[in-house]
């Protein structure tokens, strides 16, 4: 009895109650689970089935996720009926997966995890042509994810798992793909063995979007909205946003126009729409903002929507660019859905909208994503006035005018040449493939020499001359009808080798396969970040900004090899 010595009589009596319950259930149980028709077992098979179709089912437009190189006593997808209920795995599908999911533990880097509330996207899985031929997505365009990966690896961390979006990180960097002769952008079509993956291709489809002169440029009515909360003090957040504000109103014509909204406890109209010639009045505009206070920013935003819409329409370029760390704890509007349901009536009207991360710790990176997809606009992260001056100046035109909107892209594979496939990364930009057709259906939007670069990994079968007909969709900036483009890939324009195919290829393989590793991807498992490190040193083709991910990507490696040589926990 001296053990129960310390506890309470409280303690000992739940104790005893306890103990009670146990020999009823030991003496019972069999009745009682007979009684209820369920043992515990299947009980708990059935909670795992219903919490594995809730997750399937959460994204209505998802297409079966029919595991490629599975047995072919599979149920096919219906191309044109709704998402389907996908039964859980047996335990003999359920160890082929984690198999697969196996890596070589000295490539492997586990990510941090935060308080994102943003759940991270199930990587797509493989797909086998005979149960969807059909891949379907909205291009992208946004880079957020790549530049807050160089700063959590700058400073000595990993990012969060949810944080790595595949697309773009492939999206931030300039690939040399041929400018189109005629039309808003020209498709480049091209594949090669998988370095990654033995007996498997990668094939890559890159869109080029024509450039405009700055004297070619619409007249652009800009409204900067500055979350001046005080989350938003140190010298990498409201600063920082001053320094790219400044950058971005020496990039415009004199005859483009600037207004200034803050957000903090309460909104501010802080400038009215000033001409940008007026540059020293915008920039002591600009210096006068001081952080304090609460965050509101679905009431900024509604503001700065307001302040857009009076110069929205097809000869203008209306945007609303935000610049915060995303944290937004007061207001009437608290989430992204909330936020831009009482402003959709300015979208429809034309209203673009650009969102600029900034700051760490509270940062909300899953915010600013959906607010610029549901805005039909980009997202960044300005993590140094180098990125800033790259996407302010140096990008400037592409940040601002759009090119082509709800531009969508669908692949179909030839059965009879492809066995399986599967599109690393845009998860989140999935489209029914009965909705490529809908114009009424959203899409993503092109700017003015946007690059969209998007691999698949594929295995081809050893018949059928044309891999796959690649075909994209999209409006005028204020169309209603879309107009369709087509482009064959027929089997002898992929590369024999590798090393045939373009720095374009090579590269962007090195920089997808890295952020599916470091994401977990459990087609991943057993692909090697040596291997991506090895074909972005044959690719950085003289660009400084490859040369950095090359860079990046030895730290990551280099962190990990002396952390498992020390002993030291990732």
């Amino acid at each position: 009895m001296k053990r129960f010595a310390g506890l309470s009589k409280l303690t000992l009596i739940s104790l005893g109650v306890l103990a009670a319950l146990g020999a009823v259930l030991t003496v019972f149980g069999p009745n009682l689970r007979r009684l209820f028709g369920a043992s515990a077992a299947s009980l708990a098979s059935d909670e795992d089935e219903m919490a594995m179709r809730f997750s399937q089912d959460s994204r209505l437009q998802r297409k079966s996720l029919a595991t490629f190189g599975d047995s072919e006593d599979s149920a096919p997808a219906l191309e044109m009926a709704p998402a389907p209920r996908a039964a859980p795995p047996s335990p003999p599908r359920a160890a082929a997966v984690a198999s697969r999911t196996q890596v070589v533990q000295a490539e492997r880097v586990e990510p941090v995890t935060t308080g994102n509330t943003h759940a991270a996207e199930r990587p797509n899985p493989f797909t086998l042509t005979t149960e969807d031929r059909f891949s379907t997505f909205a291009v992208d365009v946004d880079t957020a994810s790549y530049a807050l990966f160089r700063r959590y690896v700058s400073e000595g961390g990993m990012p969060p798992r949810e944080s790595i979006r595949v697309e773009e990180w492939v999206n931030y960097f300039r690939y040399r793909y041929p400018s189109p002769e005629q039309g808003d952008f020209r498709v480049d079509l091209e594949g090669a063995p998988s370095p990654f993956t033995p007996g498997r291709h990668l094939v890559k489809v890159g869109l080029q979007g024509r450039t405009i002169a700055k004297s070619q440029r619409k007249p652009t009515h800009l409204v900067f909205l500055v979350d001046t909360s005080g989350s938003m003090a140190s010298p990498d957040k409201l600063p920082l946003a001053q320094k790219a504000m400044k950058l971005m109103v020496d990039g415009l014509n004199e005859s483009d126009t600037v207004a200034l909204v803050t957000y903090a406890g309460s909104v501010r109209d802080v400038l009215p729409p000033t001409p940008a010639s007026e540059r020293e009045k915008l920039f002591l505009a600009i210096d006068s903002l001081t952080s304090g206070g609460g965050t509101a920013m679905g009431d900024g935003l509604e503001l700065a929507y307001r302040h857009a819409a009076k110069k929205a329409g097809s000869k203008n370029v209306a945007r609303v660019i935000v610049l915060t760390d995303g944290d937004t704890n007061l207001g009437r509007n608290l989430s992204a859905d909330s936020m831009l349901e009482s402003v959709q009536g300015f979208v429809k009207e034309g209203v673009t909208l650009s969102t600029i991360g900034l700051g760490m710790g509270n940062y909300r990176d899953d915010l600013m994503e959906r607010l610029a997809n549901k805005g039909n606009g980009n997202c960044f992260y300005i993590d140094s006035e180098r990125e800033a001056r790259r996407v302010f100046q140096e990008r400037l035109a592409g940040t601002l005018e759009v090119i082509a909107q709800d531009v969508k892209v669908q692949v179909e594979f030839d059965p009879e040449a492809v066995r399986g496939y599967r599109l690393l990364g845009y998860e989140n930009r999935a489209i029914a493939d009965r909705d490529f057709r809908n114009d009424k259906v959203d899409a993503g939007e092109i700017g003015a020499g946007h690059t969209v670069t998007a691999l698949y990994e594929v295995e081809l079968s050893g018949e059928g001359s044309r891999v796959a007909t690649v075909r994209v969709r999209a409006k005028k900036p204020g169309g209603v009808e879309a107009a369709e483009q087509s482009f064959p890939l027929e089997r002898e324009q992929l590369h024999a080798r590798l090393s045939q195919a373009s720095a374009n290829l090579r590269f962007a393989a090195a920089v997808a396969g890295t952020a599916d590793i470091l994401r977990g991807a459990p087609q991943a498992g057993d692909w090697s970040l040596a291997t991506a490190e090895s074909l972005a040193e044959g690719a950085v083709d003289g660009m400084s900004d490859r040369a950095e991910f090359l860079g990046l990507l030895r730290r990551v490696r280099e962190r990990h090899a002396t952390s498992v040589a020390g002993g030291i926990p990732d």
